[in-house]
């Protein structure tokens, strides 16, 4: 099965000039913990709940004037819509990562996957019991 079957399209993302209080709202009102960054279609970066207390707030900063740019991890991975999902799942907990973005052959964003949804369409079961060991071992 490939990740363009289990993907959730309806991922929110923002501007790399989005202001952080914004992106927290965003957080909060779609109950999520991570938001990719995009720029004209292409993305650039991942801000995490975790990137704002630690780049914003533990430094002192001001949510309402910093912006998504000054805190996401640039460095970030992704996998392809027409990844297998087995493999997806592999390398999610080779990099200790519970979500991942999804994008086409032209790097355009195009949804998003957990762990949740690749476990749920993973045949192996353990394979998602694995990953999330893995996950965890590394925090």
């Amino acid at each position: 099965m490939r990740i363009q079957d289990v993907l959730n399209e309806n991922v929110q993302f923002v501007e790399p000039d989005t202001k952080l209080e914004k992106v927290a709202k965003l957080m909060k009102e779609h109950d999520c913990g991570s938001i990719p960054v995009a720029e004209d279609d292409k993305l650039i970066g991942m801000i995490t709940d975790r990137d704002i207390v630690i780049r914003c707030v533990a430094e002192s900063g001001d949510p309402e004037s910093m912006t998504a740019m000054d805190c996401m991890s640039a460095g970030m991975l992704y996998c392809f819509d027409t990844d297998e999902v087995e493999d997806v799942i592999r390398n999610m907990g080779e990099e200790a990562v519970r979500r991942m973005p999804v994008v086409n052959k032209d790097k355009q964003l195009v949804g998003i996957v957990s762990l949740g949804d690749l476990s749920a369409a993973c045949k192996d079961k353990s394979k998602a019991g694995e990953t999330l060991s893995d996950i965890r071992d590394a925090a």
